[in-house]
C-alpha cells in the first residue's frame, strides 16, 4: 500500500493526503471557492500544474492574483497566440515561445513575414480562443511518437526541438482543446484564466536559435498582465519611455550623436559635454575630502591582465593590439583597459605603505573600453568606450565594514542630490566559478550581510534590500544599488565589491603594527558606474527638463522687439556675470515662435524682455512646461536664479552641512 503524502501549508500546518492526490484535489479539500480560483500550485517553491500529483513537501495554492501566476498568464498567452496564428494562417510553423520580462514572444516560420497590421487580427482571434475556455491538459509522449506527429504536421522545427531534448527527460505535450504544442509547462487550468489584459506589441526578424546561418523567422512580441489596469499602466509607461528616450532628447537638445565610423563611442557636442563636465565636477567635489584622484594608463601590456585574471576571464571583451618590434620575437600584445583596478593596485604598491596610512582611497574618472556586441549597443546606455567614476579603497580587514558603510552613505547622498528617492540595495553572493578560499568568502559575505542590516536600520527601512545568490563577481561579493526613476523603471548603477583576490595576485601588502607584511582588503566602488549611462538615465528621468543647476543651457534671454535688444543684452551680461549659462535670441521672429523653439530644446528658463521691461528694469520669467510668465525686477531674477542654479552639495557646504 502506498505511503500517504505529507504536505506543509503556508500557515505551518501539516496534513496527510492519499498517494496520487492532485493539486486540484488539495485545493478542493480546503474550499470549493479556492479550487475555483486556483490556477496552479507550488511544491517546495516550484510551480506545478494543478493536475500534477503532489509529493511530500511545502505546498501553496496559486490563484490568478498571486505574483507567481503572472508568468503562467504570459506563458499561456503565448500558446494561445500560436494557436490563433495557425488558425488564421494554416501551414505556419510554430517554433519557440518563451516568457520574457513584461511579456512573451513566439517565433514563426511563414512564407510571408507578419506585418504590424496583422497584430489586431491575431489579438481578435486570441480573444475568441480565450472565450472558448478550453482546458490545458498534459500528455507524456515517446520521442518517436512526438517526432512522427510533428513531422506529419509539417512542423520541422518541432522535430528538431524534440531531438534536442536530452535522453531521459519527459516529452510533455500540452493541449488546449484540439490544438497542442511541445512544452515543459506548467500551465494554468484553462485558456479562460488568461483574461484579456494583453496586447501584441511588435513584429521582428529572428534567426532560428539565434544563429545567422539559420533561416530567418518572424517574431511576435506581446505583453500580458493579470488586470487591465496593470496593462494600461504598462502601456502608459512605454509611451512615457518613448517620449523620454535619451537618444531622441539628445538630438533635440543637441547634446551628442553616434555614427558608424565610431560604433559604440560618443560624439559629445558642446552642450552635452558641458553636462558631462558638470557631473564630473560635482563628483570631484563629493570626493575631495576623502579620496586621492589618480590616473592610470589606458594601454597596458597583456602580462598585467594575465596577472589580474582578466585575460582569462574577460579577454574576448577587450580591445587588443599587437605592436611589432624590429625582431618579431619582440612583438608585444597590449590591451585598452576595460577597468581601472589593476592600475590602481600598481599605484598602491609604489612605495611602502604602513597600517597608519590605511584606508587609502584612490579615485579615477577612468576612460575604459569594452568590446560589446554591436546588437547590444544602445545610445549612452550601452557603449564601448565610457568613463567610470571608479575608486578602490585599500584597508585592513577590521576597517572593511566601516568603509562599506561610508561608501553607502556617499552613494545614497549622491542619488538624493539627483532626485532619486527610491533605492534598492542587493547583495550578490559567491558564484559557482570564483577565486579565493571559502573561508575568505565566508568572511566577506558575513561582513556585507551585517553592513546591509545596518543600512536597513539606519534608513528606517526606507532602503529596500534583496539577496542575489550566485551573482557576485568572480573575486568577491558585491552590493548593487538600483534606482527607480520617475516612471517606475529600475536602473542598476552603483556597486561596492569586496576583493581579496587582486591584492593577492599582485602581491600587494602593507606593514602592520607588528612590522609584518599583511595583504590589504581591496574594495571596488562606483557610484554612477558609467558616467555616460548615468547621464542617459538622468536625461530620461527628467524627460530633458534638467534641474537648473545641471542644465547645459540655463537661460535664454529673448526680446519681443528690436527696441529691447540693448536691454536684453544688459540682462544677459548681468546673468553671465553672476555665473549663469546664458544665450540670447534677438532674431526678428515672434516671441511665441521663439518660446516654442527653445522649449523643444528643453531650456529651463526663458527671460522675455520688451520695451516696457527695458523702461522698468524688469524681466518676465517663463519656465519650461508653463504658459505663465512671472514678472520680477532684474536683480530679484538674478538672485533667485543664482540660488536655484547652485548645486545641492555647495548649498549644503554654505549651510555648514
Amino acid at each position: 500500500m502506498s505511503q500517504p503524502v505529507s504536505l506543509t501549508f503556508p500557515d505551518g500546518s501539516i496534513r496527510e493526503f492519499a498517494a496520487g492526490t492532485t493539486g486540484r484535489d488539495v485545493a478542493e479539500s480546503i474550499s470549493k471557492s479556492l479550487a475555483k480560483k486556483a490556477v496552479a500550485i507550488t511544491l517546495d517553491g516550484i510551480v506545478r500544474d494543478l493536475s500534477d500529483p503532489v509529493t511530500d513537501g511545502a505546498i501553496a495554492i496559486v490563484t490568478r492574483s498571486d505574483p507567481a501566476a503572472l508568468e503562467l498568464i504570459r506563458h499561456d498567452a503565448a500558446h494561445v497566440m500560436a494557436e490563433a496564428v495557425q488558425e488564421l494562417w494554416p501551414g505556419t510553423q510554430v517554433t519557440i515561445g518563451p516568457v520574457i520580462e513584461n511579456g512573451f514572444y513566439y517565433d514563426f516560420a511563414k512564407n510571408e513575414p507578419f506585418t504590424p497590421e496583422d497584430l489586431p487580427v491575431i489579438e481578435k482571434k486570441m480573444k475568441e480562443i480565450i472565450l472558448r475556455n478550453k482546458a490545458f491538459t498534459k500528455e507524456i509522449w515517446s520521442r518517436d511518437k512526438a517526432k512522427q506527429v510533428f513531422a506529419d504536421k509539417g512542423e520541422a522545427y518541432k522535430v528538431e526541438l524534440v531531438d534536442a531534448i536530452p535522453e531521459g527527460q519527459d516529452l510533455k505535450i500540452y493541449y488546449q482543446g484540439d490544438w497542442f504544442d511541445l512544452c515543459r509547462g506548467p500551465h494554468m487550468a484553462s485558456t479562460g484564466q488568461i483574461g484579456t489584459a494583453f496586447k501584441l506589441m511588435k513584429v521582428a526578424g529572428a534567426y532560428w536559435r539565434g544563429d545567422s546561418n539559420n533561416p530567418m523567422l518572424t517574431r511576435i512580441y506581446g505583453t500580458a498582465w493579470a488586470e487591465q489596469s496593470e496593462l494600461d499602466a504598462y502601456l502608459h509607461m512605454l509611451a512615457e519611455a518613448e517620449k523620454r528616450d535619451h537618444r531622441k532628447l539628445g538630438r533635440e537638445m543637441d547634446l551628442f550623436h553616434f555614427q558608424e565610423e565610431g560604433p559604440g563611442v560618443v560624439f559629445w557636442h558642446g552642450k552635452g559635454w558641458r553636462m558631462f563636465q558638470a557631473l564630473t565636477a560635482y563628483m570631484r567635489r563629493r570626493l575631495a575630502l576623502d579620496y586621492q584622484e589618480v590616473n592610470a594608463p589606458q594601454v597596458l601590456d597583456k602580462s598585467l591582465w594575465e596577472t589580474s585574471g582578466h585575460w582569462g576571464w574577460y579577454r574576448d571583451n577587450m580591445f587588443k593590439v599587437t605592436v611589432a618590434g624590429d625582431d618579431h620575437d619582440d612583438d608585444r600584445v597590449f590591451a585598452l583597459k576595460p577597468m581601472n583596478c589593476p592600475g590602481h593596485i600598481q599605484i598602491f604598491k609604489h612605495g611602502l605603505k604602513s597600517y597608519r596610512e590605511l584606508p587609502i582611497r584612490l579615485a579615477e574618472f577612468g576612460n575604459v573600453h569594452r568590446y560589446e556586441p554591436s546588437g547590444a549597443l544602445h545610445g549612452l546606455m550601452r557603449v564601448r568606450g565610457f568613463t567610470q567614476d571608479d575608486a578602490h579603497i585599500f584597508c585592513t580587514d577590521e576597517q572593511m565594514a566601516a568603509e562599506c558603510l561610508k561608501i553607502n552613505d556617499l552613494i545614497l547622498s549622491v542619488y538624493e542630490d539627483f532626485g532619486f528617492q527610491e533605492v534598492i540595495l542587493k547583495l550578490s553572493t559567491r558564484p559557482d566559478k570564483r577565486v579565493g578560499s571559502d573561508a575568505l568568502w565566508d568572511r566577506a559575505e558575513s561582513v556585507m550581510m551585517d553592513v546591509m542590516k545596518t543600512i536597513e536600520a539606519k534608513s528606517g527601512n526606507r532602503i529596500k534590500t534583496d539577496i542575489l545568490p550566485g551573482e557576485g563577481a568572480f573575486y568577491g561579493p558585491k552590493f548593487e544599488y538600483t534606482l527607480k526613476d520617475a516612471i517606475g523603471r529600475e536602473w542598476q548603477c552603483g556597486t561596492t565589491q569586496v576583493d581579496f583576490n587582486l591584492p593577492e595576485r599582485f602581491g600587494a601588502f602593507y606593514i602592520d603594527h607588528n612590522s609584518e607584511k599583511t595583504q590589504p582588503v581591496m574594495i571596488h566602488r562606483a557610484i554612477c558606474g558609467s558616467m555616460e549611462r548615468f547621464l542617459g538615465i538622468l536625461i530620461e528621468n527628467f524627460a530633458g527638463h534638467m534641474p537648473l543647476w545641471f542644465a547645459p543651457l540655463q537661460v535664454v534671454v529673448a526680446t519681443i522687439t528690436s527696441d529691447a535688444d540693448d536691454y536684453g543684452q544688459k540682462v544677459a551680461d548681468r546673468l553671465r556675470a553672476a555665473g549663469l549659462i546664458v544665450e540670447t535670441d534677438f532674431r526678428n521672429e515672434k516671441i511665441n515662435y521663439k518660446v516654442r523653439e527653445h522649449s523643444v530644446t528643453k531650456v529651463p528658463v526663458i527671460i522675455v524682455c520688451g520695451k516696457r521691461e527695458a523702461e522698468e528694469n524688469t524681466v518676465n520669467i517663463r519656465r519650461l512646461g508653463s504658459q505663465n510668465q512671472m514678472p520680477m525686477t532684474l536683480e530679484e531674477a538674478v538672485a533667485a536664479l543664482v540660488e536655484e542654479a547652485t548645486p545641492p552639495d555647495l548649498i549644503r557646504k554654505a549651510r555648514g552641512g
